[in-house]
Parts: structure tokens; sequence; C-alpha cells
């Protein structure tokens, strides 16, 4: 479904500036025609990312976290737009079936399972899944639907996913999360007490604490991720700290979704700051993803 309505999305910008760019050429204004191919390749994505980098440089990142300089947020902001044309111009849109889950028998392997975040689905993790395929990872994405529904509507696809990674396999699975993915993994070890069936847990730009961006939520899954909100302390409360050392978080400065930085931390994880990288491009950071290949071994 999701697929659908960006595709959708794509065609409207598409046509917007074509229909301009042919007007303005007829009018006598070819530098018109330009501007609009411009608008069709950075998007008026490139806009709202702008103003997403000025609300977060007013919010300090949090104790022990260094306030983004004006350069590494403009490089971020850049990062940023490339990385979300790929992401929900091409890969989301066109090519979430483009790779398909690789879960077999991988003796020496454990299996990795793939979970998107809010307004996203398993395309996301397309240069992932051929990384993991040509490591010979077993390795499943899955799609979180509804896709503006409760978090905890999500917790019946991790679990069916996590057993079918458990049963090919025979080994707990190491499963990766970015954004709001990572609360739906938190959602399906409270729902299952399911702590003895993940080898480890790496979360990626997670908003564990919420987020600013939250505050004018109006979805049910988003009002969840408000800092502070009653369904966010429920489910700390309910962790115990041999369940939250499962957790590697990484997290960034320069994350324009989820801040203050230091909300995309847990107490007693690792965490791990990766400066001058934005929410989405975080997704797609090479050493992560070393550091996830690494593990399947273990």
């Amino acid at each position: 479904m999701l697929a659908r309505i960006q595709r959708i999305w794509v065609a409207v910008l598409v046509t917007f500036a074509a229909i301009a760019a042919t007007f303005a050429i007829r009018s006598g204004a070819p530098w018109w025609a330009a501007l609009m191919l411009a608008v069709l390749l950075v998007n008026v994505h490139a806009i709202a990312l702008g103003a997403e980098f000025l609300w977060l440089r007013t919010v300090h990142p949090g104790p022990g976290v260094p306030s983004p300089a004006a350069p590494a947020l403009f490089s971020a902001w850049w990062g940023e737009v490339i990385t979300g044309l790929r992401v929900f111009a091409w890969r989301q849109p066109f090519r979430s079936r483009a790779e398909p889950d690789g879960v077999m028998a991988s003796p020496g392997r454990r299996g990795v399972l793939l979970i998107h975040g809010f307004v996203c689905n398993r395309g996301l993790w397309n240069p992932w899944m051929r990384q993991l395929r040509r490591a010979g990872t077993p390795f499943m994405a899955i799609n979180l639907e509804p896709v503006l529904g409760p978090i905890d509507r999500y917790v019946q696809c991790i679990e069916v996913a996590v057993a079918q990674i458990e049963h090919v396999t025979q080994r707990a699975p190491i499963i990766v999360a970015h954004s709001m993915g990572g609360l739906a993994v938190r959602a399906w070890l409270r729902a299952h007490s399911a702590d003895s069936r993940v080898h480890s847990v790496v979360t990626i730009g997670t908003p564990h604490a919420g987020t600013s961006m939250a505050r004018f939520a109006l979805s049910e899954n988003t009002r969840q991720m408000r800092e502070g909100n009653r369904w966010l302390l429920d489910l700390a409360a309910s962790e115990t700290r041999t369940r939250r050392k499962l957790f590697t978080c990484y997290f960034g400065h320069c994350d324009n979704i989820v801040f203050p930085a230091c909300n995309a931390t847990l107490e007693d994880a690792r965490n791990h700051h990766v400066p001058g990288v934005a929410h989405v491009d975080l997704a797609f950071h090479q050493p992560i993803l070393d550091d996830v290949l690494a593990r399947t071994l273990h």
C-alpha cells in the first residue's frame, strides 16, 4: 500500500515539473524550464528537510553529545536530500520487492531481521539485502502495517518473522531496526518476553525516549513517539537491565528526525554516536552494516 502511495506522489511531481517546464519553454523562458527540472531532481523534500535541520539546531543534543557545527549540518542535509530521493522516489515506490528474502540454512552464520521505520517499507533495506546475500547471511525484511497504526500492531509481524528465521537457521537472529522500527522491536520483546530468542538488537536513529518532531503528531504511531508519553514510559518501565543490554544504539547529532540526539540512546545499551549523518542516511552508514556482519559469525 505504501509503495502505491509513493508511486502516485512521484508521478504527481514528475507531471507537475513536466507541465511547468513545457510552459516555460513555450513562453521563451528556458531558464524556468531548468528550474522546474531542478525542482524535480531536488524535490520539495529538500525544503522540508531544511526546516527540520533549522529546528534541530535550536535543540541541545543532550549530555555528552556535541552540538553540530553549521558545515556538518549542511553536509548532513545534502546527504539526506540525495538519500531521500533514492529511498522515497525509487527504492520504496518501485523496488520494494526487488530483493527477495534470503532465509536459508547457512552454516556458521546467524540470521538477520531488518525492520524499517515510519512511512517506509522493506525497500529501504535494498542495499543491506544485497550485501547480506553476497556474504551468505540469512535475512528477512518485513513491512510494518498498517502504516499509521499503533506500534503494538506490528508485534505479530515481527513474531512471525523471528519464528521463521529461528526455524530455518536454528539460531536466535540479530534484529536491525531503523527509527520507529526499534520501538516495535521493544514492544515485541515485551509482548513475548522474547529476550532469549534474539542474539542482539541494533537500532539506528530510534526515538527510544521520543522526539521533539512528534510534538505535532497526528497518527497513532507518531503520537507514541512524543517525548514523555505514557506508552513510552510504560515500555521503559517494563524492561530489565538484561534486556537493555541486548541493544546497540547508533545515533547522531545531525539526525533531523530524532532530536534531542540523546533520545536515540538506551541506558545500559552500547550507544555509538555517528557525527555528521542525518536520519535516513544513517541507515546506510557502512560501519553499522560491518558491525552486523561481524555479529552473524558469533
